[in-house]
């Protein structure tokens, strides 16, 4: 069993261990973003049909969407640093299996390979909670959720320029680059995590996920090629509708569930994850919309015919923006909390596409839309960790905010079908080909404020966190607490040693009568701890911490709105284990 160390990885992961973690979502985002430049090409560089080209793409979409999960759960068991750098090696394999081919069963290998990378974000927001102390958590973890938009910002101009000077295959070199140097640095700076989730890994959930998720996916990813009415789609959606039930029956009855749905219907991680949702459709839209736009010709009366190159500078501020928010981000939710920073969020994002349908004469125009649902969606994906980190265990931080992550390449996904379809109905022909038009460009914008308007009622009905994972104004926290304190029904109490001294970062367990778990924390600087319990009854709460022997103290609970006090005193024998 892992034991919790002392507070050295606070200390190391104050300095190089962020932007290392950051670097890994960014190299993240350029995987995804790699092949837009040459979306159009992709038929003629691989020698077949468009409708089997786009798998390409959608062979990432879907391994990321089922990856995300399953590695932030094996985080959880295993270790967070271990399972970062299998998902970024697989990426690295990949990368270098599409750079070796230029036909399209072993590119769609390579792609499903390079999508298991999408799994770094939550993990790597799992290592910042367990290792970071609470004042510098918010803005690292803001910066790690907001690395995917920045990465994307920032490919997109470098991968058209050698898209448009190179042979397309130095992509794959120059990500399998990045992910060997991502790997490498994260041995060199990240320590491993020591917390633990208790349990095993659910192989059965795991594969009911995959089905079910991947039977979603794909009729809406190719439900425009197939026919949306087709019996192929229809029948796709409704396979997984029964397995996504079955799947979350055998979830709820299993002792160790890869997704705790229990944890997942709480309000505030409900509605994070809905409206996570509407963030991931609201940013997929401008990166389709604004390029295609800025790229066709003048001769349209609409296109503003600028080249590959410099629409992706135009669209890039977008990432960079999403970047410069982090701290500013930061700052905002310390004062006000992670659920105000999201609705922040969102408000900018309709803003930004509002206008956005008047803002479509001049390519400094598009670079003004790009600044400004830069900074709304960097805002609100910046909330996103923070919100669901203040709503789950310590020991569940991984799997949580994969579901979370999850959510987002859902809307994305969502958002990719359902502009595609837009754009191919409203498109016109110019000589055999098919040309967007500005009404469907001018659709995809109302269709976006749209998701974002279902995402600002979703972040009303957010509760208001009695604890935020960030550092608030001492007299605020303190005022906090005692909010909290008041409100908790559950054990809280101390950890000491065997001469009455605090314990900082003990390890509390929370177990019920059929010996589950029920419930973990981590202690304080001062030793403090609390813990919900579910439902009255008699539990152990079980404490261990590096250097002192482990303890198990019995415990009962009337079920009432209140906090029964429980001091936990370690034995000092060390631990070696």
């Amino acid at each position: 069993m892992t034991h919790t160390t002392n507070d050295q990885p606070a200390r190391r992961a104050s300095g190089t261990v962020v932007p290392v973690l950051a670097f890994a979502g960014i190299v993240v985002a350029v995987m995804q973003t790699l092949l837009v430049p040459v979306i159009k090409d992709l038929p003629q560089l691989l020698d077949t049909a468009p409708s089997n080209a786009t798998w390409v793409l959608t062979s990432t979409l879907l391994s990321g969407a089922v990856a995300t999960p399953i590695m932030g759960r094996l985080g959880d068991l295993y270790g967070k640093r271990r399972m970062l750098i299998l998902s970024i090696a697989l990426m690295v394999v990949g990368a270098l299996v599409s750079a070796f081919t230029s036909t399209l069963l072993p590119m769609i290998v390579g792609r499903t390979l390079q999508g298991f990378a999408m799994g770094a974000i939550p993990l790597g927001i799992g290592l910042m909670r367990d290792m970071l102390p609470r004042e510098k958590l918010g803005s690292a973890m803001a910066l790690m959720s907001s690395s995917i938009g920045v990465g994307g910002g920032l490919a997109l101009p470098l991968a058209a320029l050698v898209a448009q000077h190179a042979d397309w295959h130095a992509l794959f070199y120059g990500a399998a680059g990045l992910g060997v140097l991502s790997i490498v640095l994260t041995l060199l700076v990240v320590p491993e995590s020591p917390m633990r989730a208790e349990g095993t890994f659910d192989v059965l959930g795991a594969i009911g996920l995959s089905a079910g998720l991947v039977l979603f996916l794909l009729p809406i990813t190719k439900g425009s090629d197939w026919g949306w009415t087709s019996g192929t789609t229809l029948g796709m959606f409704a396979a997984s509708a029964v397995v996504l039930v079955l799947w979350g029956l055998f979830e709820l009855r299993s002792a160790a569930p890869l997704v705790d749905l229990r944890t997942t219907a709480r309000p505030a991680v409900l509605f994070t994850n809905l409206a996570s949702i509407m963030v991931g459709v609201s940013f997929y839209v401008v990166s389709l919309v604004l390029p295609q736009l800025l790229q066709l010709p003048k001769a349209t009366g609409y296109g503003l015919g600028q080249s590959m190159v410099v629409a992706g500078l135009l669209v890039a501020p977008l990432g960079l923006t999403m970047m410069l928010t982090a701290p500013v981000y930061a700052r905002l939710s310390a004062k006000y909390g992670p659920k105000v920073t999201l609705i922040l969020g969102m408000l900018i994002i309709a803003i930004g596409y509002g206008a956005g349908l008047g803002l479509m004469s001049a390519a400094w125009q598009s670079l003004v839309i790009s600044v400004v649902l830069g900074a709304g969606i960097g805002l609100a994906y910046s909330s996103l960790p923070a919100l669901i980190v203040g709503a789950v265990p310590a020991s569940e931080t991984g799997a949580a905010n994969g579901l979370n992550t999850l959510m987002r390449s859902i809307g994305t996904s969502v958002s990719s079908a359902v502009i595609g379809m837009v754009l191919a109905n409203t498109a016109k022909n110019v000589g055999g080909v098919a040309i967007p038009t500005m009404h469907g460009f001018r659709v995809s914008f109302l269709i976006a404020t749209g998701a974002v308007a279902i995402g600002l009622l979703m972040a009303l009905f957010l509760p208001k966190p009695n604890r935020a994972p960030q550092l608030r104004a001492s007299s605020e926290e303190e005022a906090s607490l005692e909010r909290a304190e008041e409100a908790l029904r559950g054990f809280r109490g101390r950890v000491l040693d065997a001469e009455g001294a605090p314990v900082a970062r003990a390890k509390v367990t929370l177990i019920d009568r059929r010996g589950r778990q029920a419930g973990a924390a981590v202690s304080d600087e001062d030793g403090s701890y609390e813990l919900a319990v579910p439902a009255e009854g008699t539990y152990v709460l079980a404490a261990r911490a590096f250097g002192h022997g482990p303890l198990a103290s019995a415990a009962s609970h009337s079920g009432e709105e209140r906090a029964v006090d429980l001091d936990l005193s370690l034995p000092g024998e060390a631990v070696t284990a």
